[in-house]
């Protein structure tokens, strides 16, 4: 499972944001024809994307947000993007398992599908959707629409959402997708992307999705692991390599019982590094 603690949206459209892309420091660029594109404007964002995407050049790795298959664009979107050197299609609002299998089955087999979750329906028949299988490899939360949908009210602390936080990284879990937090609004708030990024980590997320540049080092930092959780790792390793250690399942390392899942968890995290 690649990396994925920032995962930063840009219009397609937007020439510059696409260009200055190619050297940001994000996991993931995403190249959005949805949200961030006017209807009058999809077929020429379309065409911008497919161009940068065969340009190439990028750091991260490239996605693009495609419009949804129950839209005039969507289908489009799926067609020109069939051959086009990304590594993943982002489909919004996606509601159902059939879903997934009509847009696995129009992706080339190479490329990822990450799934946003982001209506009541997709919280409903989650276990449906991400047992679709196919291209699935990711799901993103969409935390604006659905808040929208739910009609809840606002709170700093995501109150009225944190189950559906929870239930999106245990399905992911369950079936070995990525699970990607979603945007922060706030852009000129630091403290409180800090928390929400902490938050999300603490919940399980593998990342965040991004809405500005100026996030992204908030991200990479809060979600990947930090100097003393490295340290602990490696005291892990060697502990369980000792000669000493040999056939036992369970060592106490400064004080802490450690079993093998912990020495798992570890060898994980330090190959990421």
């Amino acid at each position: 499972m690649s990396r994925a603690r920032s995962v930063l949206y840009l219009p397609a459209s937007n020439a510059r944001a696409v260009e200055k892309a190619r050297g940001l420091a994000c996991d993931v660029a995403v190249l959005d024809l949805e949200d961030a594109v006017a209807p009058e404007m999809k077929a020429e964002a379309r065409a911008a994307a497919v161009a940068a995407a065969r340009e190439g050049g990028f750091g991260p790795r490239l996605g693009v947000r495609i419009n949804g298959l129950d839209t005039p664009w969507g289908a489009d979107d799926l067609a020109a993007l069939r051959d086009a050197p990304v590594d993943l299609i982002v489909a919004p609002k996606v509601e159902n398992a059939a879903t997934v299998r009509a847009l696995s089955d129009a992706m080339r087999p190479s490329v990822e599908l990450w799934a946003m979750i982001e209506t009541p329906r997709a919280l409903v028949d989650l276990r449906d959707i991400v047992e679709a299988g196919g291209a699935l490899k990711g799901l993103m939360l969409g935390v604006n629409d659905l808040a929208k949908d739910l009609k809840i009210g606002a709170a700093l602390d995501r109150e009225p959402l944190k189950p559906w936080l929870a239930a999106v990284v245990t399905h992911a879990r369950a079936n070995s997708l990525s699970a990607i937090d979603g945007v922060f609004n706030r852009i000129k708030d630091e403290a409180g992307f800090g928390a929400e990024c902490a938050q999300g980590r603490l919940y399980g997320f593998d990342g965040k999705s991004l809405i500005h540049p100026s996030q992204i080092e908030g991200a990479n930092a809060a979600f990947g692991p930090t100097a003393e959780e490295i340290a602990w790792a490696r005291r892990v390793v060697a502990a369980f390599a000792a000669p000493e250690a040999e056939g036992l399942g369970v060592l106490r390392v400064e004080g802490e019982m450690v079993e093998r899942l912990h020495l798992a968890a570890a060898q994980d995290l330090l190959a990421e590094l």
